[in-house]
């Protein structure tokens, strides 16, 4: 259960984690300035558990993994959307951040809103408005790599 960050359509990963602070890929350090140039508040306000919500086409651009690396490790627990750029959307369970597709949440619910996402179901309940929205949920062995914090934890786990 988080506070909702909103964002619009289109969001691209140069400003979700900007090209000029791609000397590192410590999440760390990309969490210093995630989403600063369309947010400049954002890292100042963001606690962890917290939930982006945002417009179409989320992660668009370049096809950095360290843009979901930089979400995951501000603190964000999930971000909803009604739809994921594709390399984004992999690279976001590749990296162990739950992403879920749902229209009517992403319409619905609105900055500042207390969310809270049951993952087994794909239920989004929004505390604030009373309202429940409904995504699919993660299929067994997506759940398995967002539980070991990623494809490469995965496979480590599993060999």
């Amino acid at each position: 259960m988080g506070k909702v960050f909103k964002y619009g359509e289109n969001v691209d990963t140069d400003v979700i984690i900007p090209a000029r602070h791609l000397n590192t890929s410590d999440p760390a350090e990309l969490a210093k300035h995630c989403m600063e140039d369309i947010d400049a508040d954002f890292v100042s306000k963001v606690k962890e558990g917290d939930i982006i919500v945002a417009g179409k086409n989320f992660g668009c651009g370049s096809s950095r993994e360290h843009a979901p690396i930089a979400i995951k490790a501000a603190g964000i627990s999930c971000v909803i959307a009604p739809t994921f750029a594709r390399i984004f959307y992999r690279n976001s369970f590749n990296t162990g951040l739950p992403i879920l597709e749902c229209e009517e949440a992403a319409r619905q619910i609105d900055a500042g809103d207390e969310v809270e996402v049951d993952f087994q179901t794909g239920e989004i309940r929004n505390i604030t408005k009373g309202e429940t929205y409904q995504a699919e949920p993660f299929p067994e062995f997506i759940s398995k790599i967002i539980e070991c914090g990623g494809l490469v934890n995965y496979v480590k786990n599993n060999l």
